[in-house]
Formats: structure tokens, sequence, C-alpha cells
């Protein structure tokens, strides 16, 4: 079982200028092997109602010194520890893309397993529980860094064919690796998430298309549907700013609905 040192505070989870009189804190969840900087416009162009925090795993950038979890459950103690220190009262979102979605969704469950308050909303792009194309990405973590580089830039994260040099390797692999592990560590026990979950996924995504997320339907209370984009896994890239603004109104209807 891999650990990490400490869980502090700035380490885990970064702002852009925290703001106490935003309504809502949303915390944001990268995709397998990504960082904070993968959500840094978020804070500009989400309504001054939110206030942002990204997660910033263990093994990458500022970080690239400690190692990399390799497990679900540790990786989940430790965030939850984390996680718990950021919140402030006030109604927060979660919202994970992908190998995120899933670390957003174990949150959800875990903070309410804890006696913790559960988030207003769970937002979850391109994963949804029980998909079998994600369950078979899960298990590229045993090829090798030219494999698994293929498989991923599959999925569009990188153009098809992209050589990387031996240090930028070294300092991402391992955390790609990692996240692999995790997610292939989870155990699907069908918990259901303590909130209302809105779902989003690219049309074309080979992972969790529009069908797949369905799924969401038996793993909460309030289902609020999936919202599908043009393009495959990593939609987002091109449409942030429509999934920014879908949260901002499934936000303002649960507060009416209240």
């Amino acid at each position: 079982m891999t650990t990490t040192g400490t869980t502090r505070r700035a380490r885990w989870f970064t702002t852009a200028g925290a703001d106490p009189n935003a309504d809502h804190q949303v915390f944001l969840f990268p995709h397998a092997g990504g960082t904070a900087p993968a959500y840094q416009s978020w804070a500009a162009t989400l309504p001054s109602t939110m206030e942002v925090r990204t997660l910033q795993l263990p093994g990458r950038q500022e970080r690239l010194g400690e190692t990399p979890f390799t497990e679900v459950e540790p990786l989940l103690d430790a965030l939850l520890e984390a996680f718990e220190a950021e919140l402030d009262g006030r109604p927060y979102v979660l919202f994970g893309h992908s190998f995120g979605g899933l670390l957003a969704y174990r949150l959800a469950v875990a903070a309410a397993w804890n006696g913790l308050p559960a988030p207003a909303l769970l937002a979850v792009s391109a994963w949804a529980p029980g998909l079998e194309p994600a369950a078979d990405l899960a298990r590229v973590s045993s090829m090798s860094d030219a494999e698994l580089l293929a498989r991923v830039a599959q999925l569009g994260l990188m153009a098809e064919g992209t050589t990387l040099d031996p240090a930028t390797l070294a300092s991402i692999m391992p955390a790609l690796r990692g996240d692999f592990l995790v997610a292939g560590s989870l155990r699907e026990d069908g918990e259901p998430a303590p909130c209302p979950v809105a779902a989003y996924c690219g049309a074309l995504d080979p992972i969790a298309p529009p069908s797949g997320m369905a799924t969401w339907e038996d793993h909460c209370p309030d289902f609020l549907g999936t919202a599908p984009f043009p393009d495959g896994h990593f939609y987002l890239f091109e449409h942030a700013t429509a999934v920014q603004h879908s949260l901002n109104r499934h936000l303002r209807r649960l507060a009416a609905r209240s």
C-alpha cells in the first residue's frame, strides 16, 4: 500500500483567491494524471457566487517529490481529512472529470459515512459506476509507458504519435500510472451518492457514452440527467463554459426547490 506524508490543507487544494462571500464552495477534481492548472480558468469564468478549490494530488508539479497513491482506500482517507479542513459551513459542489469523477463520487459517499454535510450537488463528467469500458481502461496500468501513452492518446488527451523526452516521462508517468491503479482498485458496492447528481459526457466518448451515464439514476436520490456535448472523452477542454453554465442553472433550480 502506497502512502504519502501529511495532508496539509494548502497542498491538497489550490485556490485562486478565496472569496468568503461566495454562496458555494466548488471543489474540482482533475482527470487521471491531471493537475490543478487543468481548471485554472474556472475561477475566472464561474459565477462570482462560486469559490473554486482544485485538487492537487501527490506526485505532480509542486508535489512531485511525494509518492503517488496506488490504492483507492488510503487515498480517500487522506483526501477526506484534507477536504474536511476546507469546509466552512457553506454549501458545496463537487465536480470531477473521468478519474476525478470517481474521486468526487467516492468522496461524497465518504463524507456522508463520516457525518459531514452532503454536497449540494455532485457533478460527474465522463465517469459512472459500473461502466465496463472504464473498468477495462483501469487495467492499462500494467502496460509499458509507450503503450499507456498510446492508449491515453486514443482518448484525445494528447495527439497520437506524440513522443516525450525522458525527463518529461519521468515526471508524469508515476502519477498517471498511479491514478489508473487507484481506479482499478475500486470495488463497486452500489453505494448511492448522498445528494443530487448531474452528469456530463462527450457524445462520442467510447468509455462513458450518454447511455452509460444513465446508470447514475440508480446511484443517487435525485438524478438531474445527462448533458452530452460534441467530441469524445475530453470534450471538457472545448465545452467547459457550457458545463459551468449548466452547473449554475442546476444550483439555482435546487435552491428554488428548497
